[in-house]
């Protein structure tokens, strides 16, 4: 550098031949120029670029934080994730450095790299290097976010894992490190986020979220598949006498073992004459017949006939007997009968209301429609529908209270090809009500309501068919009206809750509160999860309510399985007993898991047209096709153990919490 400065001292003073020297220096200026030009425009690419794999490690470093907060795990993701994204051969630099740090254990995630960069034109004027620098911040911010975590919880979930606990304790861990995640983003800003629950299985729990929106969505009446107690009514007429005869003959008279005979006389033991006249003989059915009547009860009408006889005379008279070698004498009594007909109608009437002098006789097994004005209330509702004693007067009465589960309204039995949802033309075929995500009931229809479970008035119906190999009875399912029957398995999970703001306390309350219970219907889950999180929907004024903040609010389905659609035909479950209430299917059983897919697949349609996003686990099973649709995009996982569904809820929680570089 100083041998420059002294060509141009030296130039300064030199006048003669000025214009070759100038031009030369011209040279050196213009190149110096350009060069620095060149290393500067190179330095500040390398300087975007080490500040951009700055920001992409405290990223990644954010993003591997858990709730063991910024430990070697996440140290070791920024690290490797800046390494991979800067590199000093490609950027001509040495001695790059990137230390990633963070002052709340994870919440925030700071980053500084340093590099120098080794210029190419400006060595030449004595600047051979630069250094270089960037700082970066990486925070999880939440903006306002509904989640609503739609929770399978059949039977299945009450297995072992291989760690020892079961499926439904893992879940409740994660859901626990979920809300963990979510709440400390949220630590010390004014973003709402709330929480809606729907645990699943044969149907769900949402009685108490429908009466305290609006009691008359439930319908006040309702066809189960039950049982009925039949009365009976027996009515014997008085007696009529006819063909009276007086006796004329002597008959021999019986004692009842044996001729009545002795070798005495037997005047002494002569029967009176004369006294009542007494049954003897068998009687005989002369008519008998069935018939029902304005009432629509059956009535059977018997006419039997029984002879009577009265003794009219009585005598001893004497026998002779002959044995070998001689002779004996016995008295035997001979008797005169008067004769006549009694003849009795009887009139049996069987019906479904006990009335003066009924008793109970059986139960009809049939559909039964009964009121639900007072169930619905949750208050407890007796029926005469328990088990009686034999000979009982009645049947036994059973007190029931409503655990909230519920019956979906009206369903069209249709084939899975025809289900589909458009944002057009919305839910199709239009009278399947059960997949209508948005549509508020009509208080004039019933069908359009929905109707409580009630388990204890729930019964399978069968007829007696015949006897088998051992003598026992055989019996055949019917849908008719069946002479015997038993009470169906009705799975109820906990209950469900719409959104609102928790605290862990209470969250991890409700998290522990889950049972395994049920087959698995994704359906159900699916349908409710839409219905708790539409903005049109019969919840919008919750769903819809504005934050304090201001701001908009995203919205988000996590939906979690253990298993694939697993219907029941012959449970108590959200659309009644399937192999009897034919409300899915033609015949009570053909084509229904598909039945029940294609109104999972119809609602999830529904729900991602509503810019709600639908995240899907499936844990220790496969992710099926369905659920690969159902799912929105980039959204659906799979977790084989607990270690891996606790991970599948995390990702979601920081997804749910955009994760962004703040500085």
């Amino acid at each position: 550098m100083q041998t420059v400065k002294g060509f141009l001292s030296r130039l300064t003073r030199d006048t003669a031949g000025n214009i070759l020297p100038l031009a030369a220096v011209g040279v050196v200026v213009a190149a110096a120029i350009v060069g620095s030009a060149i290393d500067m425009s190179q330095a500040y690419r390398v300087d975007n670029r080490l500040q951009a794999a700055c920001d992409a490690a405290v990223l990644a470093g954010r993003h591997a934080v858990t709730t063991n907060g910024f430990d070697n795990t996440a140290k070791t993701a920024a690290e490797n994730f800046f390494a991979t994204n800067y590199s000093d051969d490609v950027e001509h630099t040495t001695g790059t450095a990137f230390v990633p740090t963070s002052d709340d254990n994870g919440v925030t995630v700071k980053g500084v790299a340093t590099t120098t960069y080794s210029t190419l034109v400006m060595r030449l004027f004595g600047y051979n290097t630069i250094p270089l620098s960037a700082s970066c911040t990486s925070s999880m911010g939440v903006g306002n976010s509904d989640v609503v975590l739609v929770l399978d919880n059949t039977g299945s979930m009450d297995y072992d894992l291989t760690d020892g606990q079961t499926r439904l304790q893992a879940l409740q861990a994660a859901m626990k490190n979920f809300y963990t995640t979510l709440s400390t983003a949220t630590s010390g800003s004014n973003a709402r986020i709330r929480y809606g629950f729907v645990p699943y299985s044969t149907t769900v729990n949402v009685g108490h979220l429908l009466y305290d929106q609006n009691p008359d969505m439930i319908a006040d009446k309702h066809t189960y598949s039950s049982r009925k107690a039949v009365y009976k009514t027996v009515v014997t007429d008085d007696p009529t006498y006819s063909n009276e005869q007086t006796g004329s003959s002597w008959v021999d008279y019986s004692g009842g073992s044996g001729w009545y005979w002795q070798q005495s006389s037997c005047e002494a033991d002569l029967p009176a004459a004369g006294g009542a006249y007494a049954d003897y003989g068998s009687s005989s059915t002369s008519d008998s017949s069935t018939s029902t009547n304005s009432s629509g009860q059956t009535v059977t009408v018997e006419t039997v006939t029984q002879q009577q006889r009265q003794t009219a005379a009585a005598q001893c008279v004497s026998r002779t007997g002959y044995y070998y070698g001689g002779s004996y004498t016995y008295y035997i009594i001979q008797v005169k009968y008067n004769t006549r007909d009694k003849t009795a109608v009887t009139t049996t009437t069987y019906g479904y209301e006990a009335g003066a002098g009924s008793v109970f006789d059986h139960f009809d097994y049939m559909p039964v429609e009964y009121d639900t004005s007072t169930y619905k209330t949750f208050a407890s509702v007796t029926t005469p529908t328990g088990d009686a004693w034999s000979g009982a007067s009645q049947p036994g009465m059973v007190t029931s209270t409503w655990n909230g589960c519920i019956h979906e309204r009206k369903t069209a039995a249709e084939s899975a090809s025809n289900f589909s949802y458009s944002s057009l033309f919305g839910v199709s075929p239009s009278d399947a009500l059960d997949i209508d995500i948005d549509t508020a009931p009509d208080v004039n229809d019933d069908d359009t309501k929905w109707a409580p479970m009630w388990p204890q008035i729930v019964y399978q119906r069968s007829v007696r068919t015949g006897t088998d190999y051992w003598g026992n009875p055989t019996y055949t399912e019917t849908t008719g009206i069946g002479d015997s029957g038993r009470r169906a398995s009705s799975p109820c999970p906990v209950r469900a809750q719409g959104l609102k703001s928790m605290s862990k306390d209470a969250f991890d309350d409700y998290a522990d509160s889950l049972n395994a219970t049920g087959n698995t219907y994704l359906d159900i889950g699916m349908i409710w999860g839409g219905r708790l999180l539409s903005p049109n929907g019969i919840f919008s004024s919750t769903v819809n309510e504005a934050p304090s903040n201001g701001g908009k609010v995203s919205r988000h389905i996590v939906f979690m399985t253990d298993g694939v659609m697993q219907p029941n035909n012959s449970i108590n479950e959200a659309w009644g007993l399937e192999w009897w209430d034919r409300k899915v299917t033609d015949d009570g059983s053909s084509n229904d898991t598909a039945r029940h897919t294609a109104r999972f697949l119809t609602a999830c349609s529904a729900i991602k047209s509503k810019g709600i996003r639908i995240w899907v686990i499936a844990f220790t099973s496969g992710l099926s096709n369905d659920l690969k649709t159902c799912a929105s995009d980039d959204s659906s996982f799979t977790a084989s153990d607990a270690g891996e569904l606790n991970k599948a809820f995390q990702e979601i929680a920081k997804q749910v919490g955009e994760l962004r570089v703040t500085s």
